[in-house]
């Protein structure tokens, strides 16, 4: 199986990246492939360098996922570190469970493996998995969906450096993720007395809070998922059934799953061949489950961890067969004291900007008469983000000298709309050490003020634009001389020297096509 263009892009960003880092960060969202993303490293490293490697998963279905998609993209046969399951050690490729590898550490000197992978890497920063990451003497990488600069900064800690960042946005518009669309339901559901526990909401106290409203919510489905498949999430296994329960009483086909189901296996498979159409889980399928058919997602479990978010949503962001986008149910959960995840979180860079897209949708799905009409998530996120650049522009406009030799770095990212570059913050710890000379230079020579840019890590987010930007540019004279002296050859996807850019250019002289 050979990778897509973006997953090619991540691996060499990786494998680049290891020249500096020994522990780096790859964040891409559900549906993206990071499997088939640690896979084609992991063959890369053995056949390069016969170096192996160690997945590390946290449950049983992941871990028999990467085992099998492993194999499929690559064709090596992993060996599974499990309970009754002993790896050997001339394995290529060993993917365990974290409880496991705790307890068998001896088995595996320091320098077995030249890499060691992370699966929901948002995990390997718990005391367990650092038992076993500081154990091994070899490049860590972590993969994780999280779309949080918080989640990032936290991960931060361990990690030096994020290798890649693959956007939902981006993979929406090309086309590999299904379109998101949301439906605001007129539905007011109170959590102001539930309680918190280790962070986020006691599951207990929203299964008690959730109760009264369950009927009200199965109405409500009845009439905005039309044929949609949909998959619902609460925070409770008794919560869930009371829920499927209200769901059959309506009229709709629906039932429950949970990890201590006999017939699980069974169950998920009637629902994938479509016998009924909701599926209702306490949390058991937020992570290793892949239906592409789904096109609605339900959250009941109210959460303020936009990690959690992403993976529910997650759920159903994979492209099927006659599926237009996916539907996210978006209920009106009030609480006093926290905010909670909405569907903006899955692609705002920050609680300002999801507040932002959040009361832009409220105030749509109002002028609509509440909820009628789907909003495109997409559509919802260029708003907000003209209205920013919109901001932006008034303020830089208010402080502008038109005498000034250069720009601020603000500028330069709303003249490139590189929102995200405008409103930088640091996650590694390297992000806040101050630029290098080398990049105080090129930032001058981008016409950009150095001084208006905080530490290592903005600038290389402004040179990273810039750099991009240059190569779009059309070649120099000179350059485009020589490209015809050396009897320029079509090639597939170059243009001629009179309209050659410099990455055209650059591709041309390092292929070899020239007759000279």
């Amino acid at each position: 199986m050979q990778p897509r263009p973006y997953q090619t892009a991540f691996i060499e960003s990786v494998e680049h990246g290891w020249k500096e880092f020994s522990k780096q960060l790859g964040v891409a969202p559900t549906g993206s492939g990071k499997t088939i993303i640690f896979s084609h490293l992991s063959k890369r490293l053995f056949d390069d360098t016969g170096k192996r490697t160690l997945i590390l998963c946290h449950r049983e279905e992941l871990i028999d996922q990467a085992i099998t998609k492993l194999h499929s993209a690559t064709g090596i046969l992993a060996q599974k570190e499990k309970a009754e399951f002993c790896a050997s050690l001339n394995a290529p490729v060993v993917v365990a469970s974290i409880q496991t590898m705790i307890r068998r550490l001896d088995k595996w000197p320091a320098d077995h493996f030249g890499l060691v992978v992370c699966d929901e890497a948002h995990h390997s920063i718990s005391d367990s998995w650092s038992t076993v990451l500081d154990h091994f003497n070899a490049n860590i990488l972590g993969v994780t969906a999280t779309p949080d600069r918080g989640d990032k900064r936290s991960l931060g800690v361990f990690y030096e450096n994020i290798a890649h960042e693959i956007s939902l946005i981006d993979l929406i518009k090309d086309g590999y993720l299904s379109p998101i669309t949301i439906r605001s339901l007129p539905l007011v559901i109170d959590l102001s007395h539930v309680g918190s526990t280790a962070g986020d909401f006691d599951s207990g106290q929203l299964g008690n809070a959730l109760e009264p409203y369950l009927g009200q919510i199965a109405v409500s489905l009845r009439e905005a998922i039309g044929k949609r498949k949909t998959l619902c999430f609460l925070p409770l296994i008794a919560t869930s059934k009371k829920f499927i329960d209200a769901c059959q009483t309506v009229g709709l086909t629906a039932d429950h799953i949970d990890g201590e189901s006999p017939d699980r296996k069974e169950k998920l498979a009637a629902f994938e061949r479509g016998d009924f159409q909701i599926l209702s889980n306490a949390m058991l399928l937020t992570e290793g489950y892949d239906c592409p058919a789904i096109s609605c997602i339900v959250n009941l479990r109210p959460t303020r961890s936009r990690a959690l978010y992403a993976q529910i949503a997650g759920r159903g962001t994979r492209i099927a067969e006659g599926k237009e986008n996916l539907l996210l149910l978006d209920f009106l959960f009030q609480h006093e004291r926290h905010k909670i995840c909405r569907p903006a979180s899955l692609i705002a860079k920050n609680e300002e900007e999801a507040d932002a897209m959040t009361e832009l949708a409220e105030q749509k799905s109002a002028d609509a008469q509440y909820g009628e009409d789907q909003l495109d998530l997409m559509e919802l996120a260029s708003e907000a983000q003209h209205a920013r650049e919109e901001a932006l522009r008034d303020r830089l406009a208010a402080l502008a000298n038109r005498k000034a030799k250069f720009i601020s770095a603000e500028q330069f990212a709303l003249q490139h709309k590189h929102m995200e570059v405008a409103e930088f913050e640091p996650t590694m710890k390297w992000h806040d050490e101050p630029a290098t000379e080398k990049q105080r230079e090129w930032i001058e020579k981008a016409g950009v003020d150095p001084d208006t840019v905080n530490g290592k890590g903005h600038a290389s987010a402004v040179l990273g634009v810039y750099f991009e930007w240059k190569q779009h540019q059309p070649a120099s004279d000179k350059v485009k001389k020589l490209m015809r002296w050396k009897r320029w050859q079509s090639l597939d996807g170059l243009r001629g020297p009179d309209t050659a850019t410099q990455n055209d250019a650059k591709d041309f002289f390092a292929s070899g096509a020239m007759k000279r």
